[in-house]
């Protein structure tokens, strides 16, 4: 199984105004293995790594990229196998991802640096701090899914989100004759334990017109559509044409797991934690539907006393929906960062 991101010709290259005008520029940095893609702000402060969640790319937080790059240096990146990066089909895991970021934090920024992950980008700012300490400042884990998206909890008892994946891969997962409007056939959300939502098959069949038509006219563009469409699922859209379908493949066949435990890398963290939980459900025949729920967060504490721990009403993608309390959240944990430096003569 081999083949190429079609997209992977574009990195370096920005295109949003707003970002190019407040200092911000696109950039590639070969490891040596693969190319991530990734921008960076004006420095204004501290260094802040921001890692999307599964599927999505830097440009999930274009809302927060200017407002955050008033009080840091800010680098947003395509880790391997998303957006304009890499991907390397075959070779994906904590440990070869991680690897990724510990180069490019090493290579790149070259000083200490406050990493915040959305959702796996929070297990990858984990693996960050235990295996390269010397380099973190302090992480933030944007609804990461600590402990739920351990085998064999992710698969046989909190299954939702391994659901999810499986769904993707069955539904999308072969890049020749994908059509990115079937991820959303048959795709269930719970509303209640008795109550299930699904997109219906009309919408389904007129969301696959809308990206046909585009492909045919744009064939080397990643797909983007307008309106009447909103920009969250635009987003999507576009960030699943530029996804690797063999990253949620290594969650559900098992390949992913290798290089952390997530109550030993709590337990050797030593930096500040500032650990944010989303909107979160249970249900009997789903399972958590969320990335953590109460229990996980007191397990996490526990194991790591230094933990900020906050509660934010939101969707999963927090920096996206609720920005302005994003904002607040890292701006306040950047002055604890500060006076922890302080406090260890740094």
């Amino acid at each position: 199984m081999f083949y190429k991101n079609p997209y992977e010709y574009l990195s370096g290259k920005l295109e949003n105004k707003k970002l190019i005008n407040a200092g911000f520029s696109e950039k590639t940095y070969d490891t040596g293995t693969v190319k991530l893609n990734y921008v960076v702000g004006p420095k204004n402060g501290p260094s802040l790594l921001l890692i999307p969640a599964q599927m999505g790319m830097w440009e999930s937080y274009k809302k927060v990229l200017i407002p955050l790059s008033k009080i840091f240096k800010v680098y947003s990146i395509d880790i391997r196998g998303h957006g304009k990066s890499t991907w390397t089909p075959g070779y994906y895991s904590w440990k070869i991802v991680g690897g990724d970021l510990k180069m490019f934090i090493e290579n790149v920024i070259k000083e200490k640096v406050i990493i915040s992950g959305n959702s796996s980008g929070g297990i990858l700012a984990l693996w960050c701090a235990v295996n390269i300490p010397e380099y973190v400042s302090g992480i933030v884990l944007e609804d990461a899914p600590i402990f739920s998206a351990e085998m064999p909890r992710f698969k046989e008892q909190d299954k939702f989100v391994y659901n999810g994946l499986k769904h993707l891969v069955n539904q999308i997962g072969n890049i020749p004759d994908r059509d990115l409007a079937n991820y959303f056939q048959n795709m269930e959300v719970p509303a209640s334990d008795k109550r299930i939502k699904r997109i219906p098959n009309w919408f389904v069949s007129w969301l696959s017109r809308k990206i046909k038509k585009f492909q045919n006219k744009y064939p080397d563009s990643p797909v983007q559509i307008g309106f009447p469409f909103p920009d969250n699922l635009r987003l999507l859209i576009k960030s699943l044409s530029m996804f690797d379908p063999d990253f949620a493949r290594a969650f559900v066949d098992g390949r992913f797991y290798d290089g952390i435990d997530h109550a030993e890398a709590f337990e050797k963290t030593k930096c500040p934690i500032l650990l944010i939980q989303a909107d979160w459900k249970r249900y009997e025949n789903y399972g958590l539907v969320g990335a953590f729920d109460d229990d996980d967060a007191q397990h996490a504490i526990s194991l790591a006393p230094q933990i900020i721990y906050k509660k934010v009403s939101a969707n999963h993608v927090i920096h996206a929906f609720k920005p302005k309390e994003y904002i607040k959240l890292l701006s306040e944990f950047r002055e604890i960062v500060s006076d922890n430096s302080i406090c260890n003569g740094e």
